[in-house]
């Protein structure tokens, strides 16, 4: 036992080298830098946000996707980004950028084993989803749940990037034992995806609730900052992963923590069942939203 203890420590030193090297290689984007400015300002109006923003054309085909959601239920679509901003709200614009941002900073070319267009489906489907459980529950984080959502596996992508042949050594381990891929990544890489999205989000200094939801959305009764926030987000990937992508690898076998029933007031198991089926519809149709 004491053997394996170092050789995972060992493992992990390594990994946490690797990832301080790689964080100085995305800056803020200029985008970023200029909304952040902006919203710091009272006057500011939506089209001088827009403007900004349209600095960066894949942070402006993303905001479209998320303004033409079914969360908004809006019956035409949300051709500009104007139009967008003001559908989204100036509240939750600054950290739906700054995730986005994030987001394209780690992005790696597809490859058979990772598909980003699925990636950002599933990421989008559980920033949905999170978002309508906070309001649906009566709690006022939705902006905060539709970033967490968005951002929870961001650790994906990064060990796929710039983690290869330990993310190709996960799916062997995987495939040869029939077990999760999350069972692996601490075994190879000394850690898991969740420490490797919360290590970049707490770099880019993103709130601590988020990042702290982020480090634990596999586990909410171990989160410290917000296991309301962290409940939400668990409960929005489990629905993405039993009522819509079950394929979607990373989730693949992926366990229900039933701490969330008390953290987020059901009732019972039933109760919690019966509420997530209500959800079928939603993640359905953003689902072919992203696809189409």
């Amino acid at each position: 036992m004491e053997n394996i203890e170092k050789t995972i420590a060992e493992k992990r030193e390594k990994t946490d080298l690797i990832l301080n090297n790689i964080y100085n290689l995305p800056a803020l984007p200029k985008a970023l830098i200029e909304v952040n400015k902006l919203l710091d300002n009272p006057n500011t109006t939506a089209t001088e946000l827009s403007k900004a923003i349209s600095l960066d054309q894949a942070l402006v085909s993303k905001i479209l996707s998320i303004a033409n959601s079914p969360l908004y239920g809006l019956p035409r679509k949300v051709s500009t980004i104007d139009f967008a901003i003001l559908i989204i709200g100036f509240n939750d614009i600054r950290n739906i950028v700054m995730a986005l941002s994030l987001m394209e900073a780690f992005k790696n070319k597809s490859d058979k084993n990772l598909n980003h267009i699925d990636f950002w489906t599933h990421s989008v489907v559980v920033a949905t989803a999170s978002k309508r459980i906070a309001e649906d529950l009566g709690y006022r984080i939705g902006g905060e749940a539709f970033v967490v959502g968005l951002l929870h596996d961001l650790g994906i992508p990064v060990i796929h990037k710039y983690l290869h042949s330990n993310f190709l050594s996960i799916l062997e381990l995987s495939e040869k034992n029939k077990k999760r891929f999350f069972d692996y990544e601490i075994e190879v890489m000394g850690m898991d995806h969740q420490e490797i999205g919360k290590f970049l989000a707490y770099k880019w200094n993103l709130p601590l609730e988020i990042v702290d939801s982020i480090l634990n959305h596999h586990h909410p009764s171990r989160a410290y900052e917000n296991k309301v926030l962290t409940s939400i987000a668990h409960l929005a990937d489990y629905m993405s992963y039993t009522l819509v992508d079950n394929n979607y690898f990373w989730d693949k076998g992926m366990e229900l923590d039933e701490a969330i029933i008390d953290y987020l007031r059901f009732s019972n198991k039933e109760h919690l069942e019966n509420f997530i089926s209500g959800y079928r519809d939603l993640c359905l149709i953003q689902t072919e939203l992203m696809k189409s």
